[in-house]
């Protein structure tokens, strides 16, 4: 295989998770309009800035890493790094949407935390594996 085809599809496959997470940021957006409609003039900040993590932690984040290291994708570690880290957004975000539908409802809960706390965890984890396979390399 000739390197223009491995370069090819690396951008391929970066470009269509900063798809996939842009998308998630609009339909985050909507969903905070739709609940909106029916909150009764009630708004939530953990809801209206639900889209940022899909935005800037998954769209601005891969973006980032297609432009400045391209190649890390037959890395051994990226696979564990692609996984902790969607994981950790996908949970701050469920956290965010759940903090939301809770103080719309005029109530809290002591357990939304666990999702920032966890979400965060696995963000970290995962860049923190990204971080050592740029460092360290794959080892062929």
């Amino acid at each position: 295989m000739s390197t223009s085809g491995i370069n090819i599809k690396n951008s391929w496959q970066l470009r269509k998770t900063i798809w996939v997470y842009i998308i998630l940021s609009i339909t985050a957006i909507a969903v905070n309009n739709l609940y909106a409609l029916f909150g009764h003039g009630v708004h939530s900040a953990a809801m209206t800035w639900m889209f940022l993590y899909p935005l800037i932690g998954g769209g601005l984040g891969y973006f980032l890493i297609e432009r400045l290291m391209p190649a890390i994708i037959h890395t051994g570690g990226y696979r564990l790094f692609y996984n902790l880290y969607n994981s950790g957004i996908a949970t701050l975000t469920a956290g965010s949407f759940l903090k939301g539908i809770l103080e719309i409802a005029g109530t809290t809960s002591p357990y939304t935390i666990c999702f920032y706390i966890v979400g965060l965890l696995l963000a970290v984890a995962g860049l923190v594996i990204l971080i050592y396979n740029t460092q360290v390399g794959d080892g062929s």
